[in-house]
C-alpha cells in the first residue's frame, strides 16, 4: 500500500533520523529535501506503475489521496471534504481568485450556477500584498485582467492596521502570504481575520508557513500550500483548503471535469459542481505526488507543528547569533518564522554569498541580504561554519 508507509515517528529523534542533507543546507524556503518516509513512497509509486499493475495501483493512489486529505484536514482544523489536491501553490491561489472573479452568486444560488450575466453583485476588491511573493500577487492580477476583483495593494507587511486602513465597502476578499518568503514576517492571521469580520474571504498562501511554524489555519477560508519547502515532500502537489462556510460565495472559475457531477456517463454539459473542495479542480491530481504530500503531512503530525517549529526557531536563533558574533548584520523575523536573514557591512553581498557557497552553506540572496531558512534537522555544526565563512569575507 502507498498510505502510511513512513516508519512511525513517536520521538524526535526518530523524527530526524528521516533525514540527511548536507550540515549546510540552510535553504528550506526554497526547496526542502525530502524526508526518507517521502523517498519510500515515490520510490513504490514509480516500481507500482512501471510494473504495469494497473487498476490495484490507480486503487492505492485513491487510497492514497483519502489519507493525504485526512492528515491535511487534521492539520488545519477541517473537514477532509474541504480539502483538495491541485499542482501547486500558484495553481490553488488561481483557483480562488477565479473563484472570486465577475459576479458572486446570487442569494440562495448554488456555487456555479448560472452563467456570468447571471443574478450576482459587483466584483469588487481584493487586499493583496504588494510585496508579497510573486506566486501570490499574480493570480489576481491575471483574474482581475478577466473581469475579477480588482487589485488594491497595500505596501509594506500585511499587517491587521494595513488591512483596516484600506478596508472600506467594495473590499470582498484579502490575500496574505502566512510568511513573507523575502523577510519571514509572520502575519496575524487571527488579527485580520477579526478586521474584516466574516463576511469577507481571506485567502492564505501557506507554503513558508506550514511545517515550519504551529500554524492556526482557523482563520483562513482558503488556504493553498504545495510539499516542496518545508513539509519536504517535493514538486508535483499541493493541498487546497477550500472552508464550507464560503463555498457559497466561491463560484469554480477554473473548474474541469474533474469537480463536476458525473462528468464521465452525463447525458449533458456542463454539469453542476461536486461538493466540497473539489469543485475547484481543473483534473484528477497526480497520485504519486499526493502521495508523497501525505507522507510530509504525516511526519508533521506524528512529531507535531510545535515542536518542529521550536527546533527551527533555535537553529536560526542559533545561526542568527553565530552571524553577529562575526560581526554581521542580522534581522530575525517578526512574529516568529523559519526564516531570518543578514548582510554584512561593507562587504558586496554578492562575494558574501560566493563565500557561503565555496563554504558549503547553502542560502539564498535576495535583495542585498543573505535569506537563511533551516529547518528541524539543521545541526550546530551549521552555525560554527557560517561564523567562519562570514569572518573570512573581505570588508570596506
Amino acid at each position: 500500500m502507498l498510505v502510511r508507509t513512513t516508519l512511525p515517528v513517536t520521538e524526535v529523534t526518530d523524527y530526524l533520523r528521516q533525514f540527511d542533507e548536507p550540515a549546510g543546507y540552510l535553504d528550506f524556503a526554497r526547496f526542502g529535501p525530502v524526508s526518507a518516509g517521502v523517498c519510500r513512497v515515490l520510490t513504490r509509486a514509480a516500481r507500482r506503475m512501471h510494473s504495469g499493475h494497473g487498476w490495484d495501483t490507480l486503487s492505492e493512489l485513491d487510497a492514497a489521496t483519502l489519507g493525504a486529505a485526512r492528515s491535511a484536514a487534521d492539520l488545519l482544523g477541517a473537514r477532509p471534504e474541504e480539502i483538495a489536491f491541485v499542482g501547486s501553490t500558484s495553481h490553488g491561489l488561481f483557483a480562488a481568485a477565479h473563484a472570486l472573479a465577475g459576479t458572486a452568486p446570487g442569494p440562495g444560488a448554488a456555487p456555479g450556477a448560472g452563467g456570468a450575466s447571471g443574478a450576482g453583485v459587483a466584483a469588487g476588491t481584493v487586499l493583496v500584498g504588494r510585496r508579497d511573493f510573486p506566486g501570490a500577487v499574480y493570480p489576481w492580477l491575471r483574474a482581475a485582467d478577466h473581469g475579477g476583483l480588482a487589485v488594491r495593494p497595500i505596501d509594506g507587511p500585511v499587517t491587521a492596521d494595513a488591512v483596516r486602513e484600506h478596508l472600506d465597502g467594495a473590499v470582498r476578499a484579502v490575500s496574505v502570504c502566512a510568511v513573507d518568503a523575502a523577510t519571514g514576517f509572520r502575519a496575524p492571521l487571527a488579527e485580520i481575520r477579526e478586521v474584516i469580520g466574516p463576511d469577507r474571504v481571506l485567502v492564505v498562501d501557506a507554503v513558508q508557513a506550514l511545517g515550519a511554524v504551529d500554524l492556526d489555519a482557523g482563520p483562513a477560508d482558503v488556504l493553498a500550500c504545495g510539499g516542496q519547502k518545508w513539509l519536504r515532500a517535493g514538486w508535483g502537489a499541493a493541498l487546497l483548503l477550500v472552508r464550507d462556510r464560503v463555498a457559497g460565495r466561491l463560484r469554480p472559475g477554473l473548474s474541469g471535469w474533474s469537480g463536476v457531477v458525473d462528468p464521465i456517463d452525463a447525458p449533458y454539459h456542463p454539469r453542476p459542481p461536486r461538493p466540497g473542495a473539489v469543485a475547484h479542480t481543473l483534473t484528477n491530481p497526480d497520485g504519486p505526488a499526493v502521495a508523497a504530500l501525505g507522507a510530509g503531512l504525516d511526519l508533521v503530525r506524528a512529531v507535531g507543528p510545535a515542536r518542529i517549529a521550536a527546533l527551527v526557531a533555535e537553529a536560526l536563533d542559533s545561526l542568527l547569533d553565530a552571524a553577529t558574533s562575526a560581526g554581521a548584520e542580522v534581522a530575525r523575523p517578526v512574529g516568529g518564522s523559519g526564516i531570518g536573514r543578514l548582510r554584512m557591512p561593507g562587504a558586496d553581498p554578492r562575494s558574501v554569498h560566493r563565500t557561503l557557497t565555496d563554504s558549503g552553506l547553502a542560502t539564498t540572496l535576495r535583495g542585498g541580504w543573505i535569506r537563511l531558512s533551516p529547518h528541524a534537522s539543521t545541526g550546530p555544526e551549521a552555525a560554527a561554519r557560517l561564523a567562519g565563512a562570514l569572518r573570512s569575507v573581505p570588508v570596506a
